[in-house]
This record gives C-alpha cells, structure tokens and sequence, in this order.
C-alpha cells in the first residue's frame, strides 16, 4: 500500500494542511500549475490583537505563469514587514520565546527567490523538524505528465506508484471516486471537522489561521491538536 497526496504550496498553511501530509508515505508539490490570486499560495491568516488579519506577499497579478514560476519581491522587504506582524501577534504566546527565532531566521536570514521555493521549504521544515513528520516530498516537475485537471491528478498517482490518494474536498470538482477506482486508487477526502480548540489569544477561537498560531501557543504538543486527537479517540473506542 502507497497512500499519496498532491497539492500545491501554500504560504504558511493552517494545520490542515500538515494533516493530510501526516496521512501519506509520499506528499507530492503540485507547482506546475496555473497561478490563482486571492488564494492562499501567497496568503494566509494570523491572529492579532484585533483579530484574523492577512498576511500577502506581494507578486503581482500576472495570470499566465505557474506557480512554480511566481518570483518573489527582490527587495525581501516583504519578509520584515511579515515577520515583523508575527512577532507583534504571537510575542505573549506561551512557547513565542521557543519557536521565534526559528521562524526569524526563515524570514531574515535568507532571500528567497520564488514563492514556491519559500512556501515548500517552511512546509518541509515545519512537517519534519516540529511536527515530527516522516513522509517523503516530492515535485511534480519530477514525473513526464500530459493532459489536464483530473486526468493529469490520475496520471501523477499512477507514476507515482499510489494505492491510495488522500485529497482535500476541493478536488470533488474535478475528480470522482469511480475515476479512481477505475485505476484501483482508493480514494480518501479529508475531513477538517473535530479539531479540538486550544488556549489561543485574542479572543474568540479561530481554527482558520496559519499553523504558527498552533505552534506558538502548544508548542511541542501541536501534533496532539492536528491527528493526535483523533489517534486517542480511535483507541479509546478500540
């Protein structure tokens, strides 16, 4: 059995994301795609004082490019300007003083070329070194595709050797359980409901942010609140 996910890079991506990359042996960037705006390569949430605010990186709105082709600001001006929201958010956080400066060196230390190099490596980071995550990462400019929408999903999974493929909902509309049975892949759409709430700042809980609100506030027990939950509860009824 090979299970296997395929999405593109998000910026910071909620714990969602981190969910279905737990679920998989293989975890496959799909960056060879169209650019969408207003979407969350380039964006995502956090949780200020005055609630959810935005955090964008600016790369214009050019439509024709992939996303692995989306260059990022040269002036990197756009990392301060982020980290310097981060901190201001999250400073009171009970594990701020353990996870800052590992996250102040991702955006100060280092000039970032294109956004899908930005968002693919803090996603690796993230899933390996705090999240304890063991799946392998691959690219989907590493496989000869052809073709468009759910027949070139199809083709990746059957390259990449999958006997299971594990999706967000938002493939529903492009992609249908018998398409994939009829290439004996069983299918699994995530669920995002039951994550349990934890002590976050700033008032009423939010679970739509970036995976740093997480962190900051449990720390080393992030992975409890994504799948470690569910695990429990599925012993409990063993």
């Amino acid at each position: 059995m090979k299970r296997v996910a395929i999405l593109q890079s998000n910026y910071i991506p909620w714990k969602g994301y981190f969910d279905i990359i737990h679920d998989v042996d293989t975890f496959i960037f799909y960056d060879d795609v169209q650019y969408t705006t207003n979407d969350w390569r380039n964006r995502n949430r956090i949780k200020a004082e005055t609630g959810p605010q935005w955090l964008t990186i600016p790369v214009g709105k050019h439509m024709h490019r992939r996303i692995c082709d989306v260059p990022l600001p040269s002036d990197g001006s756009w990392a301060e300007n982020h980290w310097r929201r981060i901190e201001r958010a999250y400073q009171a956080a009970p594990h701020f003083a353990t996870y800052g400066p590992f996250f102040e060196a991702i955006y100060r230390e280092r000039r970032w070329l294109s956004l899908s190099e930005f968002n693919q490596a803090v996603i690796q980071i993230v899933s390996s070194d705090l999240l304890g995550v063991t799946t392998r990462f691959e690219q989907s400019t590493d496989y000869a595709l052809s073709s468009a929408k759910g027949e070139r999903v199809i083709n990746l999974l059957k390259q990449a050797g999958a006997t299971h493929y594990v999706s967000g909902p938002a493939a529903r509309s492009y992609l249908t359980d018998d398409m994939l049975a009829a290439e004996g892949i069983v299918v699994t759409w995530k669920d995002y409901t039951g994550y349990p709430e934890y002590a976050q700042l700033h008032g009423e809980f939010r679970h739509d942010v970036s995976i740093l609100d997480l962190l900051f506030h449990t720390g080393p027990a992030a992975a409890e609140f994504i799948w470690g939950w569910r695990d429990a509860e599925r012993a409990v009824a063993a």
